[in-house]
């Protein structure tokens, strides 16, 4: 080869090796159009399909190293920006996200073998996919997504709500930098950097955008649905909380107020109403005031009712807000420990019981027995198919209310927190498509299914 061929080799190489890295410094996976963001997205999808499994993976291990010692700072952030929430709580669902979801091991295969010869079942990535996350949980919702859609074999466009702006866009760069410290590819997570509803938009309506990952209320699933997109949608929920005569009262109680005050009743799995067989309804406030429930005279409660849910509707001003900070804004004296939940004995059709209110205020109903409650249980739930809650010893009244209920999540003798894997066993998501149909998503939801056929081979039975 000649010197000034060699040189120009050389120079080739170099520039080639060179040019991305200064593009790269200057992206860090934020973007200020919808079109470079996710066609940056979709050519990062393209270089990542080349790679091995072993690169997610890397991928994977590299988010839950380098994010962990930033998952405090994460939910200080989140619960200061969002003005919802605590941060002792978020920072719980923070390291849930990044601990419990699973990575690539959900990706598994399965074959069929016979005198036909072999079936292999597998599953393959999407694509770029775009999701939406919450304002109530930011943060969380992007670690898990980013660890589910990576370990799929996807690049994401994520379109975070524009109430939790500065958090989401900092972990979403941190997310797109540790990628590409693991496998050299930049923009497989991006984002832009002023998330608006017109942005949202775009994405939905955009050719290089597979599938979309909805995580908020209807309206916003609605508006993925008329893209003609698929759409794995995670909508409203009203979780009901069933207790019988045969429960645990003391345990029962305890793992209500737990799971209705966790980061303010802001998760979407969160008891939203008590429904109690009557006879041990007394009993068990009793033991709800004693780990830290304030119960509500009735007049307190209709002041109350007056600010949080006017005209039936919630206050956004108060959701994720503290019990103190509800009680002050309804002018109610505060006592000198602060609760960590407000309870009051309504009427079955009182909005606190019809309505999903985010709120640390858990309305009461008192019922004759088990079969009103449950009638009522799948009113209150209103065939959203989310999330219910049952403490009960009748193992035969626990597999009724399930089967009937028929949500994504059934939680038995325990927190609500624990169908999510906290606290009790099962991987951890906070992408719950319930419209959809896929429940609680994990890396092969965000995956097609494959078929692979081999034909009269491979069967040595």
């Amino acid at each position: 080869m000649k010197t000034s061929e060699l040189e120009t080799l050389i120079r080739r190489i170099l520039s080639e090796q060179l040019a991305p890295a200064k593009a790269e410094t200057k992206t860090h996976g934020i973007f200020s159009s919808v079109d470079e963001a996710v066609d940056a997205a979709h050519q990062a999808f393209l270089r990542y399909q080349q790679c091995p499994l072993k690169t997610r993976s890397a991928i994977i291990s590299a988010i839950r190293d380098e994010l962990a010692p930033q998952l405090s700072a994460l939910a200080e952030e989140s619960a200061a920006e969002t003005g919802m929430g605590n941060k002792e709580d978020k920072f719980l669902k923070n390291k849930a996200a990044l601990d419990n979801t699973p990575g690539i091991e959900d990706l598994t295969t399965t074959a069929l073998t016979g005198d036909g010869g072999m079936v292999l079942f597998e599953y393959s990535p999407f694509g770029v996919i775009g999701a939406v996350a919450p304002s109530t949980n930011p943060t969380e919702t992007i670690i898990n997504n980013s660890i589910s859609m990576l370990a799929a074999g996807n690049s994401i466009y994520f379109s975070p709500h524009p109430g939790a702006k500065a958090v989401s866009l900092k972990l979403i760069a941190a997310i797109d930098d540790i990628a590409f410290r693991s496998c050299g590819i930049r923009n497989l997570v991006v984002t832009v950097a002023e998330p608006t509803f017109e942005a949202t938009q775009q994405m939905m309506a955009h050719p290089k955008v597979a599938v979309l990952a909805i995580t908020g209320g209807p309206g916003i699933v609605a508006m993925g649905m008329k893209s003609g997109k698929k759409v794995i949608g995670a909508g409203a929920g009203n979780p009901p909380c069933i207790v019988d005569e045969t429960a645990d009262l003391v345990k029962a109680a305890e793992d209500i107020i737990n799971g209705a005050s966790f980061d303010y009743n802001l998760p979407c799995i969160a008891e939203k109403s008590l429904i109690v067989v009557e006879s041990v309804a007394g009993k068990l406030i009793q033991q709800m005031q004693s780990f830290g429930a304030l119960l509500l005279t009735p007049a307190e409660t209709d002041r109350l009712r007056a600010v949080c849910l006017p005209e039936g509707l919630a206050n956004k001003r108060l959701v994720g807000k503290s019990p103190s900070a509800l009680l002050e804004a309804a002018s109610i004296a505060v006592p000198a420990k602060a609760p960590r939940l407000l309870i009051a004995v309504v009427n079955a059709d009182d909005p606190w019981v019809t309505r999903e209110q985010l709120m640390p205020m858990l309305p009461v109903v008192y019922v004759p027995d088990f079969d009103r409650a449950l009638a009522l249980a799948l009113k209150v739930e209103e065939g959203l198919h989310h999330t219910a809650i049952m403490h009960s010893q009748n193992v035969s009244r626990l597999n009724l209310a399930a089967r009937s209920l028929q949500t994504s999540i059934f939680v038995k003798n325990g927190p609500s927190y624990a169908g999510i894997g906290v606290g009790g066993e099962g991987f951890t998501t906070f992408t719950i498509a319930t419209p959809t149909g896929e429940g609680t998503t994990s890396a092969r939801t965000f995956a097609r299914s494959r078929r692979c056929v081999l034909t009269t081979g491979f069967s040595i039975r």
